[in-house]
C-alpha cells in the first residue's frame, strides 16, 4: 500500500528556512518512520528564484506568486518563515482560511497578534504550532500548553537571545568590546546583519510575551513589556560584575504579584553560582517556577538554524499528526483573561550604577544627601579607576523600590561634578 503524503508549503527561504528545508531532506526516512506517512516539501515562496542556496530544490519547486501556496487545495500545511508582522499575518489568515495547519517561527508576529491568529485557527478548526518562536530548539511551548497547563506559575526568569548571550560571553570571557563580540556573533550566523532587536531587548521582549501569555493565561502585549537592552554595557561593566562574583546577562522576567502580571527585559547581574550565569554563547535558557512543580530549567541552544529548524520540524510532524488521525483543531489553548501589570517603577530591587565624576571634596557628601533623600541605601561603593582627572565610581545598591533609585539617579546625574555617561544594572533577586 502507498504511504500517505502529507504535503508543505512554505514561505520563505532564508536562513531558518534553508535549515528546514535541509532537515526534511536529510531525516525523511526517519519522519516516515515516526508518523508513517511522506512529508512532501510541495512548493516554497522566494524573492528570487535565481539565487544560490544553500539547500538544492528543484527550480519547479520556488515560486514568488504566495497564491501557487496558499490557495492549492493540495497543499496541507503552510510554514511561515518571512517573519515580521505583514504580509506573514494576512498568509496566516488566508491559510487558516482554505483549512491548511500553519507552522510558524514568527515571535514577532505570536507576540503582537498570537491571540487573534489562534482564535481564527479555531473558528476554522485548524491549529497554529510555533514552537520555534521563542527558544530555538528548545521546547518550550509545549511543555507550557500541556506538562505545566495545570500549574500556577508564579514567575518566568530567562536568557532567550542567543545573539546578546554570545556578545556577552565573548566580552566576559575573551575581553572583547561589544562592537567586536557582535561582528563576530554575525560572522558566524548567530546575528542579523540589522542587530537592532536583539541588541536593544526587543526580540527577547516578544519571545517573553509568547511565554507569559501560557504561563499566566493573561492577554499580553508587547508594549507591557518593560525593555532594555545591552547597548550600553562596557567591559568595565563586565570586570566588576565579576569583582562582584556575578555575570552579566539579559534576561527576560515575568512575575505574577498581588497586583497584577511585571513583565521586563533588562541586563541583570547574575550570581556565578546561578544556574543562568553558566549559561553561554548562543544557548538560551529559561526558569519556570510554579506551585506544585518549583524550579523547572529548560536549556539548549538559542541561535543559528538548524536549532530553530529543528522546532519547526517537530511542529510539522504534529501537525501531520492532528492530519493523519482527524484531530481537527490540535492543542487546545487554555481560556486567556485580562489582567492588571504593576509598574516598573513599583519593583524592588538592587541597583549597580558606575558613573565618572570629579574628584573632589565635597563630591560624596552630595551623593549621600541624594540617596539619603531618595531612601536608596547603599550597600557597596568602590572607587578604584581614574579616567583622565575623573573618580570612576561604583555604587550598589540595598533592595530598594525602582522609583525611589530613578528619582534619585536623576539628580545624582544633575550635580554638576557627575558626568552624565553612565552604566545601571539590576542584580538578580
Amino acid at each position: 500500500m502507498d504511504m500517505k503524503k502529507i504535503r508543505v508549503g512554505m514561505l520563505g527561504l532564508g536562513t531558518v528556512g534553508g535549515g528546514t528545508a535541509a532537515l526534511l531532506q536529510q531525516n525523511r526516512t526517519t519522519l516516515e518512520e515516526k508518523i508513517d506517512a511522506q512529508i512532501v516539501l510541495e512548493k516554497v515562496l522566494v524573492r528570487d528564484p535565481s539565487r544560490p542556496r544553500s539547500v538544492d530544490l528543484p527550480a519547479d519547486c520556488l515560486t514568488t506568486d504566495p497564491a501557487e501556496i496558499l490557495d492549492d487545495p493540495g497543499i496541507d500545511i503552510i510554514i511561515e518563515l518571512i517573519g515580521g508582522i505583514e504580509p506573514a499575518r494576512r498568509y496566516i489568515f488566508r491559510a487558516l482560511r482554505n483549512g491548511k495547519y500553519v507552522v510558524t517561527a514568527n515571535k514577532d508576529l505570536m507576540a503582537a497578534h498570537g491571540t487573534e491568529l489562534l482564535a481564527v485557527a479555531r473558528e476554522y478548526n485548524r491549529n497554529i504550532f510555533y514552537e520555534g518562536s521563542v527558544g530555538g530548539g528548545i521546547p518550550l511551548i509545549r511543555p507550557l500548553q500541556y506538562s505545566l497547563a495545570v500549574d500556577r506559575i508564579h514567575r518566568i526568569v530567562g536568557i532567550v537571545n542567543g545573539t546578546t548571550n554570545y556578545i556577552l560571553t565573548r566580552m566576559s570571557q575573551d575581553g572583547m568590546s561589544l562592537q567586536e563580540a557582535l561582528v563576530e556573533a554575525q560572522e558566524k550566523g548567530f546575528a542579523e546583519a540589522d542587530p537592532g532587536s536583539d541588541l536593544e531587548g526587543l526580540d527577547a521582549a516578544y519571545k517573553l510575551v509568547i511565554m507569559a501569555v501560557l504561563a499566566f493565561g493573561k492577554q499580553i502585549t508587547p508594549d507591557r513589556v518593560h525593555v532594555e537592552g545591552i547597548s550600553a554595557i562596557k567591559q568595565q561593566d563586565i570586570e566588576y560584575a565579576r569583582e562582584l562574583g556575578c555575570a552579566v546577562k539579559l534576561l527576560a522576567i515575568g512575575e505574577q504579584y498581588p497586583a497584577g502580571l511585571a513583565l521586563r527585559v533588562h541586563p541583570t547581574l547574575v550570581p556565578l553560582d546561578h544556574p543562568l550565569a553558566s549559561v553561554l554563547k548562543e544557548y538560551n535558557a529559561v526558569f519556570i517556577e510554579g506551585q506544585a512543580v518549583g524550579e523547572v530549567m529548560f536549556y539548549g541552544r538559542g541561535a543559528g538554524s538548524l536549532p530553530t529548524a529543528c522546532s519547526v520540524l517537530a511542529d510539522i510532524v504534529e501537525a501531520a499528526r492532528c492530519l493523519l488521525y482527524g484531530i481537527t483543531d490540535g492543542v487546545i489553548e487554555s481560556k486567556i483573561g485580562s489582567t492588571a501589570f504593576v509598574p516598573v517603577e513599583e519593583l524592588r530591587a538592587r541597583f549597580y550604577l558606575r558613573f565618572l565624576a570629579e574628584d573632589r571634596s565635597g563630591v560624596f557628601a552630595s551623593l549621600a544627601n541624594v540617596f539619603g533623600d531618595e531612601k536608596v541605601s547603599l550597600d557597596m561603593v568602590i572607587q578604584k579607576r581614574r579616567v583622565g582627572s575623573l573618580a570612576e565610581i561604583v555604587l550598589v545598591t540595598h533592595d530598594v523600590r525602582e522609583g525611589s533609585f530613578h528619582r534619585a539617579l536623576a539628580k545624582v546625574l544633575n550635580i554638576p561634578a557627575v558626568r552624565s555617561d553612565h552604566s545601571m544594572i539590576r542584580l538578580l533577586g
